[in-house]
């Protein structure tokens, strides 16, 4: 391994990140990772949030694209009187556009719920996962219901480093939409038609 951080080449690779898992590029600038032990709670905790930040990446401009049209079939179907969650100039609620207040407390509860389990198996794994063969990976909880994961090694590899990219990316595209809508107060899929409606539309 370089001494040096492949992000950061001015800088020392971090004692820790030793290539071990994927997608480190020795980038811990805050030297966050300080130990081992660190370095696999981070890891958890940076998987955890890159498959939070997947589902929202494509949710949020979903939600608006078909929020209004979802609960207006549900009004005219089953005769309810619902609001969309999407404000005037269809931006999905957030921390900095507001409107989280117009969310259901059944489905806060839910996805606390949810969340507070997958936590709590996330903790079992790492504390009491037998690790002494180094099997042990942060964030791997045996989930795989379309048999996608690769079962030799390299295949492993390249579906660990896609998925951790992927999410990385994610992460900043979920705080870019959060901003984007706040500052210009338009919804992504309005400011960015192109992106989400068929191209004869234009």
């Amino acid at each position: 391994l370089s001494k040096f951080s492949a992000s950061l080449p001015f800088l020392r690779r971090p004692q820790h990140l030793t290539q071990q898992y994927a997608g480190d590029v020795g980038f811990d600038p805050l030297d966050l990772a300080k130990s081992p032990e660190k370095l696999e709670y981070y890891r958890e905790a940076e998987v955890k949030h890159a498959r939070i930040a997947m589902l929202a990446a494509a949710g949020w401009p979903v939600s608006e694209l078909f929020d209004r049209k979802i609960t207006d079939v549900i009004d005219a179907d089953f005769g309810l009187t619902l609001s969309p969650l999407v404000d005037g100039s269809d931006r999905v609620p957030s921390l900095l556009n507001g409107g989280l207040d117009h969310v259901s407390p059944y489905f806060w509860g839910f996805c606390l719920g949810l969340t507070a389990a997958i936590d709590l198996k996330g903790i079992r794994n790492s504390r009491y996962a037998d690790d002494d063969d180094g099997t042990y990976l942060p964030g791997d909880y045996g989930f795989d219901p379309l048999r996608m994961y690769p079962t030799d090694e390299e295949g492993q590899e390249r579906m660990q480093l896609a998925e951790i990219k992927h999410g990385r990316l994610a992460m900043l595209a979920v705080v870019g939409f959060a901003t984007q809508e706040f500052v210009s107060q338009v919804g992504v899929v309005d400011e960015t038609p192109a992106f989400f409606n068929p191209l004869f539309h234009f």
